[in-house]
């Protein structure tokens, strides 16, 4: 049974923190970009593009990863002949020489972000890269640590962290699931 540990009223918050923490950071957001991971994470990357707008009045470029074949912990298929497409990437911009934010919604063993840098080097290469985590629950398996995180969820291997956002779940909230 799902328990919400995170209701959406403390998610806004969690997202204005994780947004005044890049300005403090970065003083300011002249050469930032954006970039969500599929899926959640483009939401919320396009939340903290609004939120700096809001308070920067700039406009941040937010972009897309699909890191589905840069995965190393899922098998890959094709089901078309010939060699495989990476259609992943939808940035509006050049990235060479910008400040990237990736961003997620949980960060669990960092594998996702691994994949998710593999990805962007393809496409240019960043000044400098950084991670934004709306839920860092532990448990890594790779060197990756967030620079912006809203909630330090502790978990055990057990428990699933579900994150639901109103644009593709109808509400906000962050649920804890024991799995069997």
């Amino acid at each position: 049974m799902a328990r919400e540990i995170v209701d959406a009223v403390t998610m806004r918050r969690a997202l204005t923190r994780i947004t005044y923490e890049i300005i403090e950071q970065n003083k300011g957001v002249g050469d930032l970009v954006l970039v969500g991971i599929k899926t959640r994470g483009i939401y919320l990357a396009q939340r903290i593009a609004e939120r700096l707008q809001q308070l920067e009045n700039v406009t941040v470029p937010v972009g897309t990863l699909d890191i589905t074949l840069y995965r190393d912990d899922q098998p890959h298929t094709v089901d078309v002949a010939g060699p495989a497409r990476v259609n992943g990437a939808d940035i509006p911009v050049a990235i060479t020489g910008k400040h990237v934010i990736l961003v997620d919604d949980v960060l669990f063993t960092g594998r996702t972000v691994r994949a998710a840098l593999d990805e962007l080097m393809t496409l240019g290469r960043p000044a400098k890269t950084s991670l934004a985590i709306l839920v860092d629950r532990g448990h890594r398996e790779l060197p990756i640590r967030p620079d912006f995180v809203g909630k330090n969820i502790p978990t055990a291997l057990t428990e699933q962290v579900a994150v639901l956002l109103t644009e593709c779940d109808g509400r906000d909230a962050i649920q804890l699931t024991q799995v069997t």
